[in-house]
């Protein structure tokens, strides 16, 4: 019985590859988890009494694009926060953006481009259903260092004629996962300008935007808006599993050019798993609420701070600028996660599990990423313990 061949070359998935590396091994203390990004701050204090109110649309098949209300509730949210107003026909709801990252580069990905292979772009490391989702419809997924060589984002703009030319898609995440870097006004404009040059879409991953320290990151829709660039250029890509604490609702959304948004429609009509309707009251009241983020973020600043003070004077060392993880710099990333797993109890995540090696080189080989979703107390224990065994 034959097998595709498209999918040989993948990786066990991080955190199978993880576990694989680390539970044969008792753990040297009371286990921390500081691995998957799951926030455990609580969740909006409406989420029971609404679900409550709504048990009965268990009953029924939801809407698949999204309730009227919930994708005026996202419309609303996108004004307030980004200065842009944007109609239901630039709006699907979806389960979670991962689904919503694939069934795009399905929907929207051609078979050839200029009659040759088409490219998808992607930061290296990145988070990895972009690579799937290229390698689904045939197409070159190219990684782009990002590194602190340039700044934690993928440089682009320095990849051959050729290779751009082939570009049909590329992947950018701000805040990134799992740097936490930003990209700024000036590094989206020169994205959307290489995309018109070059004739290729840009899908900006955004789910960690409302985690950040200093100030709010900007927006693909809002540099989009400003440039008067094609709209159907730029898909960007929100969810409240970062934003609320709500990772188990399963609720995030596209927004796009009515054109990418016809097709990545007509697809989830088919092959789409639509929200439950109960869920889509719940994300109604949270898109609609800033009260819950506001205080989930004051969370996330005493950690910040926590780690600049236990990480002061480490070479190496980045205060991320948004998102909820530390890149941290070691040797060997599994190394130094199995040290550290076998001496203190805390599990974190080798950066290699996030990267691909090109040309010999995974540039995340020479790091480990620390999520920073537990209770600040919890987190301090976490980070100090991991400093003492790994950098003393």
């Amino acid at each position: 019985m034959a097998f595709p061949e498209r999918f040989s070359n993948l990786p066990d998935y991080a955190f199978p590859r993880l576990r694989k590396l680390l539970d044969a091994h008792a753990p040297g203390g009371e286990p921390i988890a500081m691995t998957i990004g799951e926030p455990r701050h609580a969740m909006p204090d409406f989420v029971g009494p609404i679900l409550a109110t709504n048990l009965s649309g268990f009953g029924v098949y939801p809407p698949n694009d999204g309730t009227p209300e919930l994708l005026a509730a996202i419309s609303g949210w996108i004004t307030r926060r980004y200065g842009v107003e944007i109609t239901e026909d630039h709006l699907m709801v979806l389960n979670g953006t991962r689904e919503g990252l694939f069934n795009a580069v399905v929907a929207l990905c051609p078979e050839t481009k200029g009659g040759k292979k088409p490219v998808v772009l992607m930061p290296n490391p990145f988070y990895q259903v972009y690579a799937v989702a290229a390698l689904t419809v045939g197409a070159e997924p190219v990684y782009v260092p990002a590194t602190a060589a340039t700044g934690f984002l993928p440089d682009y703009g320095s990849l051959p004629k050729d290779i751009l030319d082939r570009t049909a898609l590329a992947f950018i995440c701000s805040p990134a996962n799992p740097q936490g870097a930003v990209a700024s006004v000036d590094y989206l404009t020169d994205l959307l300008a290489l995309a018109e040059t070059h004739d290729f879409r840009v899908l900006a991953d955004e789910c960690y935007s409302e985690i950040w320290r200093d100030a709010p990151p900007p927006g693909l829709l809002q540099v989009t808006k400003a440039q008067g660039a094609d709209p159907e250029r730029a898909l960007v890509f929100h969810s409240l599993s970062k934003r609320s604490n709500l990772p188990g609702l399963r609720s995030g959304f596209v927004a796009a050019g009515p054109e990418c948004m016809s097709r990545i429609r007509k697809l989830r009509a088919f092959a789409g798993a639509p929200i439950p309707l109960p869920l889509q009251r719940v994300a109604e009241a949270a898109w609609a609420d800033e009260a819950h983020v506001t205080a989930s973020r004051a969370l996330y600043h005493r950690k910040f701070a926590d780690a600049d003070r236990i990480f002061a004077g480490l070479q190496g060392y980045q205060a991320p600028a948004g998102g909820f993880f530390l890149w941290l710099p070691v040797e060997d990333g599994e190394q130094a996660t199995m040290k550290l797993w076998r001496e203190t109890g805390v599990r974190v995540l080798p950066g290699a599990y996030l990267s691909r090696d090109v040309g010999g080189d995974n540039p995340g080989k020479g790091y480990i990423r620390v999520a920073l979703v537990a209770t600040p107390e919890e987190t301090q224990r976490g980070l100090t313990l991991l400093r003492d065994c790994i950098y003393r």
